[in-house]
């Protein structure tokens, strides 16, 4: 995204530096709103370069709005906490829908203990080492989760994730590890003691990525009603 970004800037007018976004996202990976900074000279007003832009991008990135940012505002560094979706539909008994979803949802094929799920996602909550899911990770695996709530959406699952910043493959691998749940595999009571493990053998299996969006990049203190606010409305015009 952030390279066919920059490709369009280079058509309009005017100097830039380089395109900032407040997280990167693994290939397969959805944003519905992903907050980006640039330094460009242009007299182009804010709306005008909207519009610019979104005349020289493919369909499948749409640039929503364009502010002019405070002197030495930064995408990542000024992020105070990031908040993904994950969906999971089960197809078993109700198929139809597969194709058209197939690259947006996760299909899972038997019936799931949704209520199991949800008590182990509450136990992530908090301030700990998520050396448990992390894949390939150099920096401290520390991470405050703020919000790991299942939510019931008609057929669809859907897990909600907030924290002050995500490992690599994080999100990913707690969907893992609550599938397990789910599935009998786990039970909720597993989860103090896999988490207190770190080790990464002991928790599910990284999900496929078509299932995860980035829905929110805040920029003050964390807040469940705001953030539920902001999210509902993006999800909600974009997913239904």
């Amino acid at each position: 995204m952030q390279g066919v970004i920059e490709e369009a800037l280079d058509r309009l007018p005017g100097k830039r530096g380089p395109l900032c976004a407040a997280g990167r996202t693994d290939a397969g990976v959805h944003a519905l709103a992903m907050v980006a900074h640039v330094d460009k000279a242009t007299d182009l007003p804010d709306e005008r370069l909207r519009l610019a832009l979104n005349a020289h991008l493919p369909r499948e990135i749409t640039v929503l709005d364009v502010v002019t940012a405070p002197d030495g505002f930064e995408a990542q560094f000024d992020c105070t906490y990031r908040r993904y979706l994950y969906r999971l539909k089960v197809y078993r008994d109700q198929p139809a829908g597969l194709a058209l979803e197939r690259d947006r949802v996760l299909p899972v094929f038997r019936r799931l203990d949704v209520e199991a799920m949800d008590m182990a996602a509450e136990t992530f909550v908090g301030a700990r080492d998520l050396s448990v899911f992390a894949t390939q990770e150099t920096r401290s695996r520390t991470r405050t989760v703020y919000l790991c709530a299942l939510e019931r959406c008609r057929e669809e699952l859907r897990l909600h994730v907030a924290a002050d910043g995500f490992l690599r493959n994080m999100v990913r691998a707690m969907v893992g590890t609550l599938l397990w749940v789910g599935k009998g595999r786990l039970s909720p009571d597993d989860m103090h003691g896999i988490l207190e493990s770190r080790d990464r053998t002991c928790a599910g299996n990284n999900v496929p990525p078509q299932g995860l969006y980035f829905v929110e990049a805040g920029y003050r203190d964390w807040d469940r009603v705001r953030s539920d606010t902001v999210a509902r409305e993006r999800i909600s015009s974009v997913l239904g």
